[in-house]
């Protein structure tokens, strides 16, 4: 990692640590980095070729995303999986990403439509071509697409932490082909039901669609969970695989 000489320390600093963090959450997103892994510091400074101030900066942040645990003796922890987290946050996303979408629905334009549907197109291509790294990300830019033109600016930043709390479990879900094919067709329709109109009745789908999701999901957690690796891999020996953007 480079960063330009003109910059402050501080700033340097800080670009360093959101590098790493955006590595590590692609780790742990894509199941490299398995619940219960313990990640170093100084291994992780040494792969990433930086001292030790921006990897913590980094792992306190993703702890902060609910993605590490900080854990005596132990250092930083990927978490688990848990079905208590997921009722909470999906508990959370029916209540206000339904009142983020009555809110939005009506004012959505003939430009915004156009948008949706080219996130549509590109969820699309990232199941065919099995690009994992995206589908979160994509499924996170059209939930936020649904709700561009609600005027509810802090239930918005609400729903914005929750997309990104849940992109870890929306991965998980979209693990098999068949939750790819059914969310794929899911977001079809709401965007058709919201261009026709039908508010109600896409608020209604729209609640429908995170619950298939929620119990999907906890199909899954609740089963024996694998055997979680003692120590990451060096991030040297996986320079070449993709890091998450959003």
């Amino acid at each position: 990692m480079h960063v330009n000489a003109d910059r402050s320390p501080l700033k340097q600093h800080r670009t360093l640590a959101s590098a790493v963090a955006d590595r590590l959450r692609e780790q742990i997103l894509s199941s490299e980095y398995p619940a219960g892994t313990q990640l170093r510091q100084d291994a992780l400074a040494a792969s990433f070729g930086v001292s030790r101030i921006p990897v913590r900066e980094a792992l306190f942040q993703l702890e902060a995303e609910g993605l590490l645990q900080m854990v005596p003796h132990k250092g930083a922890v990927v978490t688990e999986l848990s079905p208590e987290e997921v009722n909470d946050i999906f508990d959370l996303r029916v209540m206000l990403e339904t009142r983020l979408f009555r809110d939005s629905a009506a004012r959505l334009t003939a430009d915004d439509f156009a948008a949706l549907d080219a996130v549509q197109a590109r969820f699309d291509i990232a199941i065919e071509e099995r690009d994992l790294a995206q589908w979160g990300v994509l499924n996170q830019q059209l939930h936020a697409a649904l709700y561009a033109r609600a005027q509810l600016p802090q239930t918005s930043a609400v729903v914005a932490a929750l997309l990104q709390k849940s992109d870890r479990y929306t991965r998980v879900q979209l693990s098999s082909d068949a939750a790819r094919r059914r969310a794929a067709s899911e977001h079809a329709q709401l965007i058709a039901l919201a261009r026709q109109g039908e508010v109600e009745a896409a608020c209604t789908y729209l609640a429908a669609h995170i619950e298939a999701v929620r119990a999907d999901l906890l199909k899954m957690v609740k089963r024996p969970a694998a055997r979680p690796a003692s120590a990451a891999p060096p991030l040297a020996e996986s320079a070449g695989r993709p890091s998450f953007a959003g």
